[in-house]
């Protein structure tokens, strides 16, 4: 990008992350649901659907970061008519996601943190095991799930279980649970919708599991511990 970044405003909140784990200081606002690392004191612009553009314009930054799925496009224009440059990701893999946060924290922050280093070396090695096929909710009321071309879909994959919606011609299908196709298990993440053991399980016939929704579908600092976070649940070991 064209000059020095010293004001950052990020809408999404593993992007949040990922820029206060590498350069803290440069970010002056993020959204209500940026909720890591639990410290981070800047200033709130509401939620990556409904972001309060004024706010984000007083806030002067050189940047607004965004992702195209977690955020409107009428949005992002509305901040583009006001001369603030905005930076959107579009990663539906693993290994789109490294490459754009390099190129994002490259661009803005002029460095390659450690931590990203450590998430390519993480998820380098191909899984070699059993694989199971999967329904993976995402809401419920109406019933939603993982579909094609997604990042926590392509997560999973890696971990070996391989999502029975994945040829499906959109990316988050309402599903009938009456009409499923055959599944071994069910993969539930406590976001977007909190699903937990006493939500969600109850409503199908094949054994579900519960995970961590941030391991699952932020793509930031969580990658390093992400493989092993939910390959230990995905197996039943907890701790």
């Amino acid at each position: 990008m064209a000059g020095e970044i010293t004001r950052v405003v990020s809408i999404v909140p593993s992007l949040t992350e990922s820029i206060a784990h590498t350069h803290r200081s440069l970010l002056v606002g993020a959204t209500d649901w940026c909720t890591h690392p639990r410290d981070l004191d800047v200033t709130r612009v509401r939620g990556t659907k409904n972001p309060d553009l004024e706010q984000i314009v007083r806030l002067r930054p050189d940047v607004v970061v965004a992702n195209a799925e977690e955020n409107r496009a009428a949005d992002l224009d509305a901040l583009r008519a006001h001369g603030i440059a905005v930076w959107v990701t579009t990663p539906t893999t693993v290994e789109e996601s490294l490459g754009s946060l390099e190129r994002m924290l490259s661009a803005i922050t002029g460095s390659t943190p450690q931590w990203l280093g450590q998430a390519r070396e993480v998820w380098s090695t191909p899984y070699d095991g059993p694989r199971r096929r999967a329904v993976i909710p995402i809401w419920r009321r109406p019933w939603m799930a993982l579909g094609r071309d997604t990042f926590a879909g392509d997560v999973l994959r890696r971990l070996g279980i391989d999502n029975v919606f994945a040829q499906s011609p959109q990316r988050y299908p309402r599903i009938d649970l009456d009409a499923l196709p055959a599944y071994d298990v069910v993969v539930l993440p406590d976001e977007p919708y909190a699903f937990s053991g006493d939500d969600g399980p109850e409503a199908f016939s094949q054994p579900a599991i519960c995970v961590s929704g941030r391991h699952l579908t932020w793509y930031g600092p969580s990658l390093v511990e992400a493989r092993a976070v939910l390959a230990g649940q995905l197996s039943g070991r907890t701790g």
